[in-house]
């Protein structure tokens, strides 16, 4: 794109947003999708970004990757898009970044991926294994056991994360029992299998990594199973509010999931970001961490297209090396040595309303550290002690 593309005019700023209504993983998407309408609003509310109306550009994705790649094409050389927010599965977030690195844009991602990814094109505002998998495993071993098994819908993400969770057990001198994998789109006939593990191998903590239906799925199937959560429960990085939303409450009940955030926290900002989503799109709405992150990466992303007067992508990444935002979660800022961001991880146990009780909190930002650099509980320990938003 010639240099005089970028300038700075003073019309409409179109920027792409790219997430499923229909699919699999649509019932999580959808929140995105809405957090990012809010976002929108709020900076064109404000007077727009320098002066100038963001304006939304995408469809429907359908949770496939095959899509994501078309519709990204689309607003790149056809829309004028230089910004682009979006993608939640890897598998789609790995089919769109080449069409972005291809034309010099920059996209925003919002959702918890396995790590060990860098692009100077990509800035990734969900949560990274130091952030998610690290604080989760020292929480299950020291409370529920160490014997783990492992399950996970059949795509990148799960058996990435899997293999740094593996690690991490281990390392702990815990014992992972098995590693099982479903169908992304699985039936009931297709989770008797883990079940009957499940029965055969009684294990502390069932960690699961399947995303989308398939996660109420599961979670019902294992309370027909009879299995207690006190002493043996699902522990995940993505069942969220939406997913919870899907199941009964005698199938959430007593289930973790650690995230840096939920609709249950505890502060003024929060509150507001709550009441102002529940206007827009009704008081029954889930909001989820990976909803959140879509909010607060706009807000991220407009304050330094502000900044740098500019949409090129240098400029932009450059700007936001210089921007925070208090989010509802507690304040955010990217780190530009690796593109990612730092965030507030924290462990929720589902209660009897479907509601996460928040039983395990740092109360600071975690410095990303998405090729673990530093991968032992211990330097966890002390990152999660030292680390602040400079």
């Amino acid at each position: 794109m010639a240099d005089e593309d970028l300038a700075w005019g003073d019309g409409p700023l179109p920027v792409g947003v790219l997430f499923s209504q229909t699919g699999v993983t649509a019932a999580v998407e959808r929140t995105q999708l809405l957090a990012t309408r809010l976002a929108i609003r709020e900076i064109n509310a404000a007077g727009g970004v320098a002066g100038r109306e963001l304006v939304e550009v995408g469809r429907d994705c359908q949770a496939n990757p095959k899509v994501f790649r078309q519709e990204a094409t689309r607003l790149l050389d056809e829309e004028g898009v230089r910004i682009v927010f979006g993608c939640h599965m890897s598998s789609t977030r790995k089919a769109v970044l080449p069409v972005i690195e291809a034309r010099n844009a920059l996209l925003l991602y919002p959702t918890v991926y396995e790590g060990f990814e860098y692009s100077a094109n990509c800035i990734y505002t969900g949560a990274v294994p130091n952030q998610s998998s690290q604080p989760l495993v020292r929480f299950l071993l020291e409370t529920y056991g160490n014997r783990l098994l492992l399950i996970g819908s059949n795509y990148i993400f799960p058996y990435e994360s899997n293999r740094i969770f593996s690690d991490l057990v281990i390392e702990a001198r815990g014992k992972v029992l098995d590693e099982i994998y479903i169908p992304l789109s699985c039936t009931a006939a297709e989770l008797e299998r883990p079940i009957e593990r499940i029965r055969k191998l009684q294990p502390d903590v069932i960690f699961s990594t399947i995303v989308g239906a398939g996660t109420a799925m599961f979670y019902e199937a294992y309370r027909r199973a009879g299995f207690d959560p006190a002493r043996m429960p699902i522990a995940s990085l993505t069942t969220s509010e939406a997913e919870v939303a899907e199941m009964s409450s005698e199938a959430a009940e007593g289930h973790i999931t650690v995230a840096p955030y939920f609709e249950t926290i505890d502060s003024d900002n929060n509150r507001r970001f709550l009441a102002a989503y529940r206007r827009q799109f009704g008081p029954g709405t889930p909001v989820t961490a990976p909803a959140e992150a879509a909010y607060y990466q706009v807000h991220l992303a407009a304050a330094a297209i502000a900044e740098a007067r500019s949409v090129d992508r240098a400029a932009v990444v450059a700007a936001l090396g210089r921007v925070q935002f208090d989010a509802p979660q507690g304040r955010v800022a990217i780190d530009t040595s690796n593109n990612h961001t730092f965030l507030w991880p924290r462990v929720a146990q589902i209660d009897a309303a479907k509601r996460f009780n928040i039983i395990s909190d740092p109360h600071r930002a975690i410095k990303p550290d998405p090729y673990f650099l530093s991968s032992s509980q211990d330097d966890w320990a002390l990152a999660s002690a030292t680390a602040r938003i400079g």
